[in-house]
């Protein structure tokens, strides 16, 4: 079952609603399953009712009864939201828009779902009650905004594409909203670690790798082995900073890794390095030094 966030209408600001998630309730692993629906816009006007039509050709007196136009938005400099098990991520979100009288103010919200009224969907609105609006011209500004992302509200299946709302408020206050603007995606971040021993080895005598490969399981909040995924083992001369494939292996039903390797010729660093999935970032182990005698 989910619970419907209220929504906060503020006066004379473009903003969301925030979050109200009960603290007990954010600190229980798997709380997801019981989190808000998605927050919603401090408008009166219907989702995408506004619509802005192209300023081209039309009079002075039309394009400042015009709604505002979103030229661009860029969440998390353009990068997918990595999310671990208990740290909340703090995401920026840059939204530029125009308008013959310039922008006012712009607001945000990460959400997931078919349609912000479905009682599935779910997201994370802005921080804060007023976007920083800063002005590259008289007609155009950027206005950034905040967004706190809860691990402890999330459950697997949100490792995907969201959608991106974005709204504007000109300054004569006619406003554009768009509940699906853009896309960002969502992964749940990854670890590998790494161990080569015997340390040191002889030269060309048999080294044993071993490590894991594990992700976050944000129903737990525990970090659980990513099975069956291909990673390259590596190495690099001790006076070196270029890293070499060795050989490929796949990981187990647990994520652990296990191989061995003759090519002990010199000293230098082992690694394990995992090139990432759609719902999991690339990671690289620390490198394990190995003296070679």
């Amino acid at each position: 079952m989910r619970i419907r966030a209220t929504v906060a209408a503020v006066s004379g600001a473009l903003a969301l609603s925030a979050l109200a998630v009960p603290a007990s309730q954010a600190a229980q692993p798997g709380a997801g399953h019981d989190r808000p629906s998605a927050p919603d816009y401090g408008f009166s006007v219907q989702h995408g009712a506004a619509v802005a039509p192209k300023a081209k050709g039309l009079t002075a007196t039309a394009k400042a009864a015009a709604a505002p136009v979103i030229t661009k938005t860029v969440v998390n400099g353009g990068k997918p939201i990595v999310v671990g098990t208990t740290a909340t991520k703090k995401v920026t979100v840059a939204i530029t828009a125009t308008h013959a009288s310039g922008i006012a103010d712009a607001g945000t919200l990460l959400w997931i779902g078919k349609d912000l009224n479905d009682d599935d969907a779910f997201g994370f609105g802005q921080n804060e009650d007023k976007a920083t609006c800063k002005a590259a011209n008289a007609t155009t500004s950027t206005c950034t905004l905040t967004v706190t992302v809860d691990p402890g509200l999330l459950i697997n299946t949100d490792a995907t594409y969201w959608n991106v709302g974005a709204a504007v408020q000109a300054k004569n206050e006619t406003v554009t909203q768009n509940d699906k603007y853009g896309k960002i995606r969502f992964q749940r971040l990854s670890k590998l670690t790494v161990d080569a021993s015997p340390e040191p080895v002889k030269k060309g005598k048999t080294l044993t790798v071993t490590g894991k490969l594990s992700r976050a399981n944000w129903e737990t909040a525990t970090y659980k082995g990513y099975a069956t995924q291909t990673v390259k083992l590596q190495f690099r001369k001790k006076d070196s900073s270029t890293y070499t494939d060795v050989k490929t292996v796949k990981t187990s039903s647990t994520g652990t890794l296990k191989t061995t390797t003759t090519k002990t010729t010199v000293s230098g660093y082992w690694r394990w390095s995992f090139a990432g999935t759609a719902s999991t970032p690339a990671v690289n182990a620390t490198g394990d030094y190995v003296a070679v005698k």
